[in-house]
């Protein structure tokens, strides 16, 4: 839990990869609380909301469904700016049809949805999925809280607090962002036969170990400066060292 906090905190003062700051935040949503996987949907400067973090493929496509469908408890908490907690989803059928069919077929009956804010304009929101029925404690709930409040305020910088003209510039790069580090992904699995969860896990590997941006890595494999093979045989040898005694 610390480390996450750090994480975020240290975006606060240094140059960060908001792409990684929010994929980590998935992760560390998934990982600290007693859910199974989370995703993050951003407005852009129309409202319109985007998936730009997803803790699992499966959860991506879950996101992406709940939009195009435009029915979910992530589009009800952005549009009213409270949370939502929905303890069993095979008991809201009447009120998301096809978003609860299509969770409780990916493996989720709870969800919860939190909403990431800064000051009175809501951002996007925070989806935390449980294959579990059940609501989460306060404790975590507070914690699921505050860790989006902490990336709210990290993604748009407090600098740019009062300015919504430099906030929708910051939206708007993190979800350009986004669309360059699925291309990017696409590509790795397409080249490597991998899945695109072990694809993201490759790319982000390599971003860290070479100390460099995971936007900026991701858009190099899409220009092919920087050939996908790289990559992926860098991630090989690096699994070979790990494993030798």
């Amino acid at each position: 839990m610390i480390q996450a906090f750090v994480a975020l905190a240290n975006s606060l003062v240094d140059q960060f990869d908001v792409v990684d700051l929010l994929d980590g935040l998935t992760a560390d949503c998934a990982h600290l609380l007693e859910v199974d996987a989370a995703g993050l949907l951003l407005a852009d400067r129309r409202g319109v909301l985007h998936v730009v973090a997803a803790s699992s493929e499966r959860t991506r496509n879950l996101e992406l469904f709940q939009l195009q469908r435009e029915q979910g408890p992530c589009l009800d908490c952005y549009h009213t700016g409270q949370a939502v907690a929905v303890a069993d989803l095979r008991e809201e059928h009447g009120r998301w049809p096809r978003f609860a069919t299509a969770a409780v077929d990916a493996g989720f009956v709870a969800v919860h949805a939190l909403p990431m804010r800064l000051r009175d304009s809501v951002l996007g929101t925070l989806g935390l999925f449980s294959a579990r029925v059940g609501v989460l404690s306060d404790d975590d709930l507070n914690l699921g809280q505050a860790l989006a409040h902490v990336a709210s305020v990290a993604l748009v910088h407090q600098r740019a607090a009062a300015d919504r003209g430099a906030v929708n510039e910051q939206l708007q790069a993190a979800l350009v962002s986004r669309v360059v580090l699925e291309q990017a992904k696409g590509f790795l699995a397409q080249r490597g036969g991998l899945d695109t969860d072990e694809a993201f896990r490759r790319l982000r590997r390599y971003a860290r170990d070479h100390n460099a941006r995971l936007t900026h890595v991701a858009r190099s494999v899409v220009s092919r400066e920087l050939p996908a093979q790289r990559v992926l045989d860098y991630s090989a040898a690096r699994h070979r060292r790990v494993a030798e005694p």
